[in-house]
């Protein structure tokens, strides 16, 4: 078996597709984007293309070697993600040409469902309430949310009290059975966060994400010690090389994504990686439907998985959503706040392909906004 082709689709609301073809007719999907840069992720998976084609799609292990390391410059968002879609489309194929789920490839599944939250509260958490009521309703266990919007280098005390506010908001409607995840987004300073933090921890997180910038990597450990709420970060680290400080630092919760590094095959290992520091997996997705079954095999043969990401109406998703692109949706029908195991092959979904080829000729340029202080300076998004 031989790949033949390598397409991609730029689909709405702000997603990549890819699609790889084989000779003996089989097809794997994969989800390489980064969010605001699709194009040049698109650019990216065309030249790691020139590669792939002609050869054995089933050595997804060497080609990872190669993509990864065989030119002099490496890593970073944009390739690392080009990879881990090609990636998740390898191991689609390699689970359809044996007939079994990719979670059966990793070692046999150690769960029967997985943990799944849901978004509430937009970038500017508003309505809270009644959001959250919403996802309870639902049958969700657990949500996450933003603590704030646009904050300032030192949070003064309105905003600092606003973060609790909204937590407190959140707790009130869930109760002490379920659970809420607080996103500070790495929209504060490490001497913000660690004031935040404090007044936090009487609510009970299950966990905040990332306290500060991952450029800010170096003051982890400092707000690890002072911190009572355990802690999380990932999305925006690529590689296990990128993960291990982080992890000797003592976060509780490792979130890499799925679509962003390196693929099935790299988030595997980080997810062992992690477990020998005692720490659990919660893989980061707001992305699209690929992106999500990628993460849910991982999920289901990953001992220390904790829970899962999805972007089912979260508030990015204004002109398409998690099952438009899905010729059967079933696989995303969550029960009681789970994902059910899945053993169809390969990534477990059916992509509706004539619905992704239309998408594509429309297209999108999807851009996260910039965020502006009052005095007009840059602020974090």
């Amino acid at each position: 078996m031989k790949i033949t082709r390598i397409e991609t689709f730029q689909v709405p609301p702000r997603w990549l597709f890819c699609r790889v073809e084989t000779d003996d007719g089989v097809v794997g999907w994969g989800e390489p984007v980064v969010e605001g840069r699709a194009e040049v992720v698109r650019a990216a998976v065309d030249v790691l293309a020139e590669y792939l084609v002609g050869q054995d799609p089933l050595r997804i292990q060497d080609h990872w070697q190669v993509l990864t390391k065989g030119g002099f410059y490496r890593g970073g968002p944009v390739l690392s993600s080009a990879v881990a879609g090609l990636d998740q489309a390898l191991w689609d194929i390699a689970g359809k040409t044996y007939g079994a789920p990719v979670h059966a490839l990793l070692g046999g599944p150690v769960r029967e469902r997985v943990r799944v939250y849901a978004w509430v509260g937009g970038d500017e958490p508003a309505e809270l309430s009644e959001q959250i009521a919403a996802q309870v309703e639902a049958g969700f266990t657990a949500v996450k949310m933003n603590g704030a919007g646009v904050t300032s280098p030192i949070a003064t005390a309105a905003e600092t009290a606003a973060v609790v506010d909204r937590v407190v908001a959140a707790r009130e409607v869930l109760g002490p059975g379920r659970d809420v995840a607080v996103d500070f987004h790495g929209r504060f300073t490490a001497a913000s966060a660690r004031r935040v933090l404090a007044e936090l921890a009487p609510l009970h997180p299950l966990f905040v994400e990332e306290p500060v910038l991952p450029e800010h990597g170096h003051l982890l450990p400092g707000l690890v010690e002072a911190s009572p709420v355990p802690l999380a970060t990932g999305e925006r680290l690529y590689s296990r090389a990128e993960f291990l400080p982080a992890l000797t630092a003592g976060i509780a919760v490792a979130q890499p994504d799925l679509s962003h590094a390196g693929g099935i095959t790299e988030v595997h290992r980080i997810a062992s990686l992690a477990d020998t520091y005692g720490a659990q997996l919660a893989p980061h997705c707001p992305l699209g439907p690929i992106a999500l079954a990628a993460s849910l095999q991982v999920a289901f043969a990953t001992p220390n998985f904790l829970i899962q990401e999805q972007s089912r109406g979260i508030h990015y998703n204004k002109d398409a959503d998690l099952l438009s692109y899905l010729a059967d949706p079933t696989p995303f029908r969550f029960v009681d706040g789970h994902a059910p195991r899945n053993d169809a092959p390969g990534l477990g979904i059916t992509v509706d392909e004539t619905a992704v080829r239309a998408a594509d000729r429309a297209g999108h340029a999807w851009r996260n906004p910039v965020w502006r202080h009052a005095d007009d300076s840059f602020a974090e998004w």
